[in-house]
């Protein structure tokens, strides 16, 4: 399959550096691909804590199983990333799959194998071929580098046009703390829990409980909060590793004051990067961002909100710059969620085009047919029903998709 244009709507990779205990690295294995990298490996300073969030999807991938059943022991020695064979639906061979990627990993670090994390994304239902991620870990291994943020970065993308990557520097108390993070996804985006894959470190110290409920709450508001094409993979995933080196002030609660910096570092860390993500929405021209207010609770507008930007219609409307509102309407009323023809106000572009269930009098759509020629579109609806209020993101619908996914095992 050719690599697909890069995506008009790509932003270039930040300024990237080290994170205390952590060493990383790429490696060409040639498991689907030829002549790019396909395996990427992370090792993480002893007493590094991880937490994650993985895909609700009811057919989840053998690499998915055993991260869950990972992390409770809560701590993470190393990680391998293959791209290219999702390694799903293989039955007791992906089983092995897992199992032997963990355990060469293991011998390498000298670990346990259940401090390996692994994770794969490519195609599903075939067999990975995991005796060439074995045989490529140990010259791979000896060239981990502290500096390969980058090169993981791009080792992790399947149909992405574009690698993907995050940095925030903060302070927890007076010690000064570092956060990086990789993304891939491009497609198969429905997240219900995440993106595809994303690899999160920061060298803060943090017990592992107190990690996992930082992730979950800035995955909800993040990866949880974006769509391409409404399907959800199976293999999601997020992991977050905190390596301890930074030295900061124990704290045991994540309510903790001195957290706050971090908490709201990491949210808009993970929030940039799913922003990358529906930037490199399969056929991508428009970033749509879609704001829901006045429903009967967060939750409902949340499901709104993530049903206007599912709409193949509303979606196709802004691929060819068409204002049709009345898409919106009828997002809004197909989706189960408590609405009201006539307290429903819509808004595109900032101009409301409706309210309470009419057209307003004078609505002249030129501003709109302007604004949906832009990169950004912003669509809100007013429910008018209560105080619950979302926000989603989405991209356009293209043919660009169908010529990406129809020939994707080409």
């Amino acid at each position: 399959m050719a690599a697909p244009a890069r995506s008009p709507l790509a932003r270039p990779l930040p300024e990237l550096g080290t994170v205390e205990g952590v060493r990383l690295g790429s490696a060409e294995a040639g498991i689907r691909y030829s002549g790019r990298t396909d395996l990427m490996m992370a090792e993480f300073v002893p007493g590094t804590t991880v937490a994650g969030v993985f895909t609700r999807s009811k057919c989840p991938g053998a690499p998915v199983d055993w991260c869950k059943a990972a992390l409770p022991h809560g701590v993470a020695r190393a990680l391998v990333v293959n791209t290219g064979n999702a390694n799903v639906f293989t039955g007791r061979a992906g089983v092995d799959a897992a199992q032997a990627t963990a355990a060469a990993a293991a011998r390498l670090v000298q670990c346990s194998a259940s401090d390996v994390f692994v994770a794969s994304t490519g195609v599903i239902g075939e067999i990975l071929p995991y005796d060439r991620i074995t045989k490529a870990l140990p010259d791979l291994y000896t060239r981990l580098s502290p500096l390969s943020w980058a090169d993981a970065a791009q080792a992790i993308v399947t149909t992405d046009t574009f690698p993907k990557a995050a940095v925030r520097e903060i302070t927890i108390g007076d010690t000064p703390i570092r956060i990086q993070g990789i993304a891939k996804g491009s497609g198969m985006i429905a997240p219900d829990m995440a993106t595809m894959l994303s690899f999160i470190a920061t060298d803060a110290a943090l017990p592992q409980s107190v990690l996992q409920q930082i992730l979950s709450e800035a995955v909800d508001r993040s990866f949880n909060r974006i769509t391409v094409d409404s399907d959800t993979s199976t293999s999601d995933m997020v992991l977050a590793f905190a390596t301890g080196r930074a030295g900061n002030a124990a704290i045991e609660d994540a309510a903790d004051p001195r957290l706050a910096d971090f908490v709201a570092a990491i949210r808009d860390a993970l929030q940039e990067l799913a922003l990358l993500v529906i930037r490199d929405g399969e056929g991508a021209t428009k970033l749509i961002h879609i704001t829901v207010t006045g429903a009967v609770s967060d939750a409902s507008a949340h499901k709104v909100a993530m049903a206007i930007g599912n709409s193949p219609l509303v979606k196709t409307a802004i691929a060819g710059g068409d204002a049709n509102w009345g898409r919106v309407v009828m997002a809004v009323g197909k989706c189960g969620e408590p609405a009201n023809r006539d307290t429903l106000s819509i808004a595109i572009g900032g101009v409301w085009i409706a309210r309470h269930g009419m057209v307003v009098q004078g609505y002249d759509e030129t501003p709109v047919v302007e604004h949906m020629k832009g990169e950004v579109i912003d669509i809100q609806a007013d429910l008018g029903l209560g105080n619950g209020h979302a926000e989603a993101w989405s991209c356009d619908l293209t043919h660009g998709y169908i010529d990406i996914n129809g020939s994707y095992r080409s």
